[in-house]
């Protein structure tokens, strides 16, 4: 019996915020560990960010070069301000209407969450350089400890904790890349793998 061979991955070291040739220099299948300042998002800011399309100048803190994290965390107030209890990542796949839009507008240099995301969004990450991170679902409270400080909040009051736009200090946030801005999709790739599995088992 020939016993198959397995190599762990070395992690790479991102720092935010990025440009588009360090985005250039990672590929889907890269194991990272994310530091610097990332901001959260789920579906009331993408339709905000949409449909509103607000400038720059008017988002109280510069998004280009960060990553976007679709994440409703959970946060407890005191009087030396905010706190993040939990963070883990939600379904991507449930903003993929609006995503395209968001990458090519405020120069987000990454996505992250769980599950990929679609071909239009895949398609914007090549055409403006971005990529789609993979974190740990299930471990909210282990990824809530990487976030060392909230920095900052937007639409608190208007969307409520959940859907605000967080800005967070992270440090050594483990994710994947999943896909990259060469057009490369883990999730399709296993997608295909799966339909191809299934039609055999079918026969």
């Amino acid at each position: 019996m020939v016993e198959k061979q397995f190599t762990v991955q070395k992690q790479k070291i991102i720092n935010l915020p990025l440009s588009k040739k360090d985005v250039m220099g990672l590929n889907a299948g890269d194991v990272v560990l994310i530091n610097g300042m990332i901001v959260t998002g789920r579906d009331k800011i993408h339709k905000f960010l949409f449909y509103e399309r607000p400038l720059k100048k008017d988002i109280p803190f510069n998004l280009s070069g960060t990553i976007l994290y679709h994440c409703g965390p959970i946060v407890k107030k005191s009087d030396s301000g905010y706190k993040i209890i939990a963070s883990g990542p939600t379904t991507s796949i449930r903003v993929e209407t609006y995503e395209h839009r968001i990458i090519s507008s405020y120069g987000i240099r990454g996505i992250m969450g769980k599950g990929g995301m679609g071909e239009r969004t895949l398609d914007a990450m090549k055409k403006n350089g971005c990529v789609y991170f993979h974190t740990i679902g299930g471990a909210a409270a282990y990824l809530a400890d990487r976030v060392k400080r909230v920095v900052d909040v937007w639409k608190l009051e208007e969307f409520g904790v959940p859907e605000a736009l967080w800005l967070l200090k992270v440090e050594n946030f483990p994710a994947i890349v999943t896909m990259d801005a060469y057009g490369k999709s883990l999730h399709n790739d296993i997608a295909k793998k799966s339909g191809s599995a299934l039609k055999k088992l079918i026969k």
